[in-house]
């Protein structure tokens, strides 16, 4: 991804280079930001796991403590960022800014929130979310600084989105790697050098958080982007706050019924024993490394999708999503096939001692594998929808996954087959889901078509402005 001197260089980027080469370069930061984040997921879940199997359950507990903040900025981000993208390709920076600066804010306002009712409430919510009395401790301990953390991350969502729409990818993936990376170099001296234990992860988590949020902050404070965060472009209006609300609730929805089906699954999970919950928990955080690499590639042609919609250039909108599909589903099925291979050392890596933690470890991880073609197929899929403002298909998209893929088989094939129906039921929602991806997408493209040839968009026109 270059750097320009004139932030106006981007449009012409944006609008001009040849596709081929434009999603690539905005997909590699995002990739690699998507990644180094994941694989501190997975080096935090690996570090906190020497400390035993009720640690490691405790880690998958806390997950949905994330996925809860991360629903508090998740509507502003990936609404704002469609919305300004489409902004931006129309030329009306202005209008953009207002709508960025407006988002920053109220996700702001809901990070507090998070951050006072999860502390008054801590101990409910941490039952809910599928600890029991064994557990508990080891999630209070995880739970208490993360919290303190719930402003700077739900913000940095709405930071992290809006750089990559305006296509500066690689400030973004500034900010996330070195999070990341700060974090895996604190949570060994947090966790064994200063005896911390849980809380040593937890801590190492939020000032991992807090300067990530700095260096997201730093390219606005320093006007390197097209947009600017300031409090005098705040505007509450009917009009932006629907476009953003609707284009953002695919993501909002999606987090919630991960959060909703993660607390499922840890509750069902928890019947069978803590090494199933903790077997299902490091199996999950396996394939979320897989997960985002296709989400990193589709964040990168989100933007370019956007711009080129706004631009009314429909013939690099379709070139973009068919060059997408391909590029991401054949990459992401040889990466799966080897996780696959490499199934059981992985999950060796996190326990010697627990058989029953690797055996349902290494079943789920492999069935999650087999479905992450079809996975990737429906990210592309939903990144396009949002980016060109078609907010009904991305919402049906969002919920299919983890709602209406999911939660109609899973007392079926739990009850079939027990524990590794709990294990499972993941990768046979997504295979599902294709069926419904394969039908939005082809509708989608038909209408793209018939814009480009001058005619009219079937559905309800989407203006931006």
């Amino acid at each position: 991804m270059p750097q320009f001197k004139d932030p106006n260089e981007k449009r012409t980027f944006m609008l001009n280079t040849p596709i081929p080469r434009l999603i690539p370069r905005m997909a590699l930061p995002s990739i690699a930001g998507m990644m180094v984040t994941s694989a501190y997921n997975l080096a935090d879940t690996l570090f906190v796991s020497q400390l035993g199997t009720y640690a490691t359950g405790a880690v998958g507990v806390n997950a949905s403590i994330d996925n809860i903040i991360m629903m508090a900025g998740s509507l502003l981000a990936t609404g704002a960022a469609s919305y300004t993208s489409r902004l931006l390709g129309a030329g009306e920076d202005k209008h953009a800014r207002q709508v960025l600066s407006s988002s920053y804010f109220v996700a702001l306002i809901l990070g507090v929130l998070v951050l006072v009712f999860g502390t008054i409430f801590q101990r409910p919510i941490l039952l809910l979310l599928g600890a029991n009395e064994t557990i508990l401790p080891y999630s209070q301990e995880y739970c208490r600084y993360v919290l303190l953390a719930a402003p700077f991350m739900s913000t940095s969502f709405v930071l992290n989105q809006c750089l990559r729409a305006e296509g500066s990818a690689i400030y973004s993936m500034i900010g996330m790697v070195a999070g990341a990376v700060l974090n895996i170099g604190l949570d060994p001296l947090f966790i064994f050098v200063f005896d911390w234990g849980v809380a040593g992860a937890s801590a190492a988590t939020a000032l991992s958080k807090l300067v990530s949020w700095g260096i997201l902050m730093l390219p606005y404070v320093r006007k390197k982007t097209l947009l600017r965060i300031q409090l005098r472009y705040f505007r509450l209006n009917w009009q932006d706050a629907r476009e953003v609300s609707t284009m953002g609730s695919a993501s909002f929805f999606r987090n919630g019924l991960s959060t909703l089906a993660a607390i499922v699954l840890n509750r069902m999970a928890i019947t069978y024993g803590e090494s199933a919950l903790a077997a299902i928990s490091v199996a999950n955080r396996i394939t979320m490394f897989m997960t985002s690499a296709c989400l990193g590639f589709g964040q990168g042609f989100q933007p370019v999708a956007g711009f080129c919609w706004g631009a009314k250039r429909y013939d690099r909108v379709r070139e973009g999503y068919r060059f997408s599909l391909w590029a991401c589903v054949i990459g992401i099925s040889v990466f799966a096939g080897l996780v696959a291979i490499l199934a059981q050392p992985l999950l060796l890596l996190f326990t010697e001692e627990d058989e029953e933690l690797v055996r349902i470890g290494v079943f789920s991880l492999r069935i999650q594998c087999l479905a992450m073609p079809f996975h990737g197929y429906a990210i592309v899929t939903n990144m396009l929808c949002a980016g060109i403002g078609r907010a009904l298909p991305s919402v049906l998209l969002g919920l299919s996954r983890q709602g209406i893929c999911f939660f109609p088989i899973l007392p079926l094939i739990s009850h079939l087959w027990g524990v590794c129906g709990v294990a499972s039921v993941q990768g046979e929602a997504d295979m599902l889901v294709l069926i419904l991806t394969i039908r939005i997408g082809l509708r989608v493209m038909r209408d793209v078509r018939r814009l480009e040839e001058g005619g009219n968009w079937e559905g309800t026109p989407q203006t931006t402005s």
